[in-house]
């Protein structure tokens, strides 16, 4: 065998991918599973709600790119910003650590100085959030020193009542709408953006559990929003087929995660993809949001040199800020009390891979909620299961039944959401008791009604005015006390599904006899 260095590293990634095939079968594609390929699973053991899918390829870009030593993000970082750019329809990505901290980012940016004040978010200004969900979505408005306002949550979408949204504005004060599209299912953007339009709000759209869902609104109505910034690259995107943006029949649809001025994504292992930690904040509109978030992510400096190379702006020595000598080494200037919360460049090495298997994954998903839905048909005088945003009803046949708004949602799930009734025979505690008991992974609906938590019930308690609620949250608390949900990831075989289905209406058929 040849010792350079060339074919050293071919025969190390030649057995990286035997390794991988050999050791990581139950976390290939779920349809792999149905073909024979990889799993061994049988009744008895457990069903994850959500886990990595990956194959040999992930592992060998891993290990390509630790081979190169680079470690802190580089070339493969600066690839998949722009391939996650590509893919979304976004101006910018910036990699980040984690979807929290992709959330930090996002928020900090809207807080800088460099910013009009009419536009800044300041202490004690207000934003808009939404009471069921994570937390993470809600604490950097907290721990940025403004005040969030909670409104109601509808529990058949899991997302924000929008009617409560005119009662939460406060003139003056209000500065941003902060929400995510809960659980893979976009919240109604058609009234969020109305909202924010008519008062001048930013609008941050957590997508960390919805990439890859989809919004369509009639043009007319994309162009009273200001929409744009998709309207045009749809234009640009009409000779790729099943780009997105498009327009089709005078529909506009897009991906979530580029409606608003700013979004987050999460690569989490139970998220859409992968790099074990991490996440992404996402430019939509203004340029200039880039090289604020990125001073954030980055220390709080000034200088927006990529790691490992300088003068970028080809004036290092000739800038003056704040009260520094004159050419001051710009690589050292901070404009922000900053971060540093950047991922590694072997993580993105493994996003790199993970964004191509993006559209088979985001089907995958779909294709899972809707056999689990059709397999629980029937169970609905004890469970009111999930619909998207603008549906109203779902059959068997027909699939969703949509209201007269113009609007579609066509979800990428993250999760299979069920809401125990309240003349069920059994409660969400026996329910989720009776999974466990069969190994069958579920969650709640993350913090359920946050305000109900621990840490806002002292907050409140310390600093009463720390944020505000509107109205009495008994669709959140209905979410707190009466709904779970599955996985629906694409690492799950049909047999998988079957015992999970097979389960539950057992389960339903004993307490209802």
């Amino acid at each position: 065998m040849e010792t350079t260095p060339e074919a050293l590293r071919a025969e190390i990634l030649r057995l990286t991918r035997q390794y991988s095939q050999l050791t990581h079968r139950a976390n290939r594609p779920g349809i792999e599973f149905d073909e024979g390929l990889a799993s061994s699973w049988e009744p008895g053991q457990t069903v994850p709600y959500a886990a990595r899918v990956f194959t040999e390829d992930e592992v060998e870009a891993a290990v390509s790119a630790t081979l190169d030593f680079w470690l802190t993000l580089g070339p493969e970082g600066e690839a998949m910003e722009k391939e996650l750019a590509d893919f979304m329809g976004v101006r910018h990505c910036l990699l980040v650590n984690s979807g929290s901290s992709a959330n930090l980012v996002a928020f900090s940016a809207l807080t800088t100085h460099k910013l009009p004040d009419h536009k800044r978010i300041l202490p004690g200004d207000e934003v808009i959030t939404v009471a069921a969900g994570f937390p993470t979505t809600v604490a950097p408005i907290i721990q940025a020193g403004a005040v969030p306002v909670f409104i109601d949550a509808l529990p058949l979408t899991g997302n924000a009542d929008c009617s409560h949204l005119e009662a939460a504005y406060s003139p003056g004060k209000t500065k941003a709408v902060m929400m995510a599209h809960a659980l893979g299912n976009p919240f109604a953007l058609d009234a969020v953006l109305e909202f924010c339009h008519k008062y001048d709000l930013w609008l941050i759209e957590d997508n960390c559990d919805a990439l890859g869902c989809t919004y369509s609104l009639p043009i007319e109505r994309a162009k009273q929003l200001g929409l744009d910034h998709l309207l045009k690259l749809a234009e640009k995107n009409a000779s790729q087929p099943g780009k997105l943006p498009r327009v089709e029949q005078g529909v506009l649809t897009a991906y979530t995660g580029t409606f608003g001025d700013i979004s987050t994504q999460s690569f989490y292992p139970p998220h859409h993809l992968t790099m074990g930690e991490g996440g992404a904040v996402n430019i939509i509109r203004k340029a200039a949001l880039k090289s604020y978030a990125e001073s954030f992510r980055d220390w709080g400096r000034d200088c927006w040199c990529p790691s490992g190379k300088d003068d970028t702006c080809g004036k290092r020595f000739q800038w003056q800020l704040g009260e520094l000598p004159e050419g001051y080494d710009h690589k050292y200037i901070y404009s922000h009390l900053g971060y540093n919360l950047k991922p590694l460049d072997t993580q993105a090495a493994i996003g790199r891979v993970q964004i191509r298997r993006l559209p088979d994954f985001i089907e995958a998903r779909k294709r899972n909620w809707d056999y689990l839905r059709k397999g629980l048909s029937g169970l609905e005088n004890f469970i009111d299961f999930a619909l998207p945003t603008h549906a109203t009803s779902w059959s068997a046949e027909k699939g969703f039944t949509w209201d007269d708004s113009g609007c579609r949602t066509e979800c990428s799930w993250f999760g299979f959401k069920m809401t125990v009734r309240e003349e069920a025979p059994f409660s969400r505690t026996d329910l989720a008791k009776e999974l466990d008991a069969h190994k069958i992974g579920n969650r709640m609906l993350f913090g359920g009604n946050l305000v109900r938590q621990p840490a806002f019930v002292h907050l409140r308690r310390q600093r009463p005015g720390s944020f505000r609620v509107i109205g009495e949250l008994s669709g959140a608390d209905r979410i707190m006390n009466r709904t779970l949900f599955l996985g629906v990831y694409p690492g799950l075989s049909k047999r998988q599904m079957d015992h999970m289905v097979q389960v539950i209406r057992d389960f339903v058929l004993k307490a209802n006899a």
